[in-house]
C-alpha cells in the first residue's frame, strides 16, 4: 500500500465513522456542526481524501485544546465535485443538520452552493478552489485560499524571468478553466508574453493526444494546464508521451501525490502557498509533526487550507462563546469582521472585508519526486 493509499483508508475509516465528535467526553452540550461538501468518491475522491484529512486533524486539536464549550460534529456529503449534488448536499446540511459553517471545494460546486449558503446566512469556506470569481460571491462565502489570479500574478513574472514567453494553454471547459483562460489572455501581454494557443478539454475527457498534435504546432516556450483531478495527471502523461517536452507550468491544484507520483511530471513547476513546517511557528510545526503521525506522509496545501478553515472555526466562536453570543452565520460573519487576523498554519492569515485571506506564496518544481522551492 502507497502512502496515498495509507492516508485514503485513514481518512475514510473516519468519515465511516461519521459524525465525528472531537472528545466529547471533555466538553457538553449539543455539538457544533461543521459540514463539508467534497467528493468522497468519482475521479476527483483523493482530493476529497485530502481535505478531510486536514479537517479533521483541527477538529481533534481543538478538542485536546478544549478551545470549545461544546463538541464539533463533521457532517459529510459527497458531491462528487457535482454542482448539482452540492447543491442537495448544502440545502441538506441547512435545513436537516443546522450547519452554520460548511466547507467547500472546486470553482462550479462553490459558484452553484453559494446562492444557497447566502439565503439561509450560513458561512461557506472554500480552501481548494481558486477561480477568481469566487471573491464576493456572498458576504457568507470566504476563502482560505489565495485565488488564481493572485497564483497567476506570482507565476508570469518567473516565467518572463526564464525566458518562457511563448505559453499554450490547455483548460479544462468549467468555470475554473475559463477564469484562468481569460487572467492569461489579459495578463501574458502585459508581462512581455504571448498566448499562442489555447486548447479546452471536458471534464470528462481522458485521450489528450489529439491536443498534443495542435500545441506542437504552436511552438510554445511552455504549456499551462489548467485542470484538476484524476484528468492532471492523463494529461501531463499524454503530453510527454506524445512529444510535448517544452516545461509544463500550472498551479495549486497539481500539489496532490497522483501528480507528483507521476513520472512525467518531473519539472512540473506550479504555485502554491509557502508554508514553512520544520522552522515555522509552533502551530505550523504541530500540525505538521501530528499529521506525519497520522498519515505517514507530509501535509500539503490543502491539508493546511482546511485545517485553518476548522481552527478559524474554532477560533470564532471562542469568541462568541465569551460573549454568551449564538454561533451562527451572521455572528460568526461579525466576529470575522471585528478581530479580521487570526493564528493559523503558516502564520498570521488576514482577511479583507469580502472574507478573501491572504497569503504568501511560492513557485514549487517536481524534483524526483518530491517538491522544490526554486522561487
Amino acid at each position: 500500500m502507497n502512502a496515498l493509499q495509507a492516508s485514503r483508508r485513514a481518512v475514510l475509516g473516519g468519515l465511516a465513522a461519521t459524525p465525528f465528535i472531537g472528545r466529547a467526553s471533555a466538553q457538553g452540550g449539543d455539538p457544533y456542526v461543521i459540514g463539508t461538501l467534497f467528493p468522497m468518491s468519482g475521479p476527483n475522491a483523493e482530493y476529497g481524501t485530502v481535505f478531510s484529512a486536514g479537517a479533521q486533524l483541527a477538529v481533534q486539536h481543538i478538542a485536546a485544546d478544549n478551545l470549545l464549550k461544546r463538541p464539533i460534529r463533521i457532517q459529510a456529503e459527497d458531491t462528487q465535485a457535482l454542482p448539482q449534488q452540492a447543491v442537495v448536499g448544502m440545502t441538506k446540511l441547512i435545513n436537516v443538520d443546522r450547519a452554520h459553517y460548511t466547507l467547500v471545494g472546486f470553482t462550479a460546486v462553490s459558484k452553484a452552493v453559494a446562492p444557497v449558503g447566502d439565503r439561509a446566512k450560513s458561512i461557506m469556506v472554500n480552501g481548494g478552489a481558486v477561480g477568481p470569481d469566487l471573491a464576493g460571491l456572498s458576504p457568507y462565502f470566504w476563502n482560505v485560499i489565495p485565488l488564481a489570479h493572485l497564483e497567476t500574478q506570482e507565476l508570469l513574472p518567473f516565467l518572463m524571468r526564464r525566458n518562457l514567453k511563448r505559453i499554450a494553454l490547455v483548460y479544462v471547459d468549467d468555470p475554473l478553466g475559463d477564469a484562468i483562460l481569460g487572467i492569461l489572455r489579459d495578463s501574458l501581454p502585459r508581462t512581455g508574453g504571448q498566448l499562442v494557443g489555447q486548447f479546452s478539454v471536458p471534464r470528462t475527457a481522458q485521450q489528450f493526444a489529439p491536443v498534443a498534435a495542435r500545441i506542437r504546432q504552436t511552438r510554445p516556450d511552455a504549456v499551462y494546464i489548467a485542470s484538476f483531478g484524476a484528468q492532471q495527471s492523463q494529461i501531463i502523461k499524454q503530453l510527454r508521451d506524445n512529444g510535448v517536452s517544452q516545461p509544463l507550468v500550472s498551479y495549486s491544484a497539481m500539489n496532490i501525490d497522483s501528480v507528483r507520483n507521476t513520472p512525467e511530471a518531473e519539472g512540473l513547476i506550479f504555485t502554491t502557498q509557502s508554508t514553512d513546517f520544520e522552522n515555522g511557528d509552533a502551530l505550523t510545526r504541530r500540525f505538521a509533526t501530528d499529521f506525519k503521525a497520522r498519515h505517514n506522509i507530509d501535509p500539503g496545501t490543502y491539508q493546511v487550507n482546511y485545517y485553518n478553515a476548522v481552527r478559524l472555526f474554532g477560533l470564532l466562536a471562542q469568541s462568541l462563546e465569551r460573549e454568551n453570543a449564538e454561533v451562527n452565520g451572521e455572528n460568526l460573519r461579525r466576529a470575522l469582521l471585528a478581530q479580521r487576523e487570526f493564528d493559523l498554519v503558516g502564520g498570521k492569515g488576514r482577511f479583507d472585508d469580502q472574507g478573501n485571506m491572504s497569503a504568501a506564496l511560492q513557485v514549487m518544481e517536481i524534483r524526483g519526486g518530491r517538491l522544490q522551492k526554486i522561487a
